[in-house]
């Protein structure tokens, strides 16, 4: 009987290697592995289900991961949050809390909801020297990501941060050994026409950065490709101690460039605790370990192609609410350099 049948069915197949996403037998069709906590599921894609294999690398059951429509809706959720995430962290900033500060604020108490959920993702990831990659680079996506949709035109920072199918290219190439295939060159040439276009100055000149949120939002496009290829490098490690990595990250990073600045008077330091900030910053922080969680539901339950896609939902969010709320422009320009943009992500998805 196939393993992935109706209802729960006892599988025998042999466990995968962690270190890799090798394939299993022909019982299952799988797109890759996930590890959580003692288990390893495996995301079958012919149905929608998940193989768990219990300690030993036997294969226990296949079960259902609910309606088809409902990890779409989570990623949705996901998409969202992180879009129109500008909006609260400029009201934070109206307040006198700093996009930098801020982004400490939510990320340490995300650090320590995590801690008190899985207390030895601490030990996991204080021995695993490649997580801290995933700490810098995740500190460094949302460091500069939070900080450029604050001080810049959002629909602008949200594209340029989302020039990462041409980062990830590069990166996946150094530090997975992938081909450099047909479709990776097409994905790079549509990304740097999106860029040339969206950077293009009004009145001519070289298509590069001029803004400091550009830079950031440049910075954070190739940060955000990093965090990605690291997460599927280090994929076999425990789910709490990668989202630890991430967390930790987003208030350590964050936390260096928020003092050094404001040591230097170019930012300003921590403001004294009002009721205003901290309760929007309380709500901020929800808000994101929400999406989190979203996004860990949807992601495991849907194919990596449909999840990219989906996600790319954000940018959607971010662009409209922006224009409507008069923090972004949609020009015809814009709007080329854009669908080039997208059109990379979507292509990468697909590949």
């Amino acid at each position: 009987m196939p393993c992935c049948s109706s209802g729960f069915t006892r599988c025998r197949v042999k466990r995968p290697a962690l270190h890799s996403f090798n394939h299993v037998t022909d019982d299952v069709n799988a797109l890759g592995i996930r590890a959580v906590g003692e288990q390893t599921l495996v995301l079958d894609a012919c149905r929608g289900r998940i193989l768990e294999f219990d300690r030993d690398g036997h294969g226990r059951r296949c079960r259902r991961d609910g309606a088809g429509w409902l990890p779409a809706l989570a990623l949705l959720v996901n998409a969202f949050v992180w879009g129109l995430s500008w909006w609260p962290l400029r009201q934070l900033q109206a307040f006198g809390l700093h996009p930098l500060w801020a982004t400490v604020l939510i990320f340490a108490l995300a650090v320590v909801v995590i801690t008190l959920w899985r207390r030895a993702a601490w030990g996991q990831l204080l021995r695993t020297p490649a997580l801290w990659v995933l700490v810098l680079a995740a500190g460094t996506t949302n460091a500069t990501f939070n900080w450029g949709v604050t001080i810049g035109d959002v629909v602008r920072v949200v594209l340029l941060f989302y020039l990462m199918p041409l980062w990830a290219v590069l990166l996946a190439r150094l530090l997975l050994h992938e081909p450099l295939t047909a479709r990776a060159g097409l994905r790079v040439v549509l990304a740097l026409a999106g860029a040339a276009v969206v950077l293009q100055p009004e009145g001519g000149g070289w298509p590069a950065p001029h803004t400091l949120a550009e830079w950031l939002a440049v910075v954070g496009g190739f940060s955000f490709a990093l965090n990605n290829v690291m997460l599927r490098r280090e994929a076999h490690r425990p789910e709490a101690a990668r989202a630890l990595a991430m967390f930790l990250g987003g208030a350590l990073v964050a936390g260096a460039v928020a003092a050094t600045l404001s040591l230097q008077d170019q930012v300003p330091g921590l403001p004294p605790p009002a009721w205003a900030w901290l309760a929007g910053g309380l709500a901020l922080a929800v808000a994101f370990l929400g999406g989190n969680l979203a996004l860990q539901y949807g992601a495991a339950r849907l194919p990596a192609n449909v999840t990219a896609v989906i996600m790319v939902s954000e940018v959607l969010f971010a662009s409209v609410s922006a224009a409507l709320l008069g923090a972004g422009t949609l020009t015809p320009t814009l709007l080329l350099g854009g669908a080039l943009i997208v059109g990379a992500t979507v292509l990468s998805a697909r590949g």
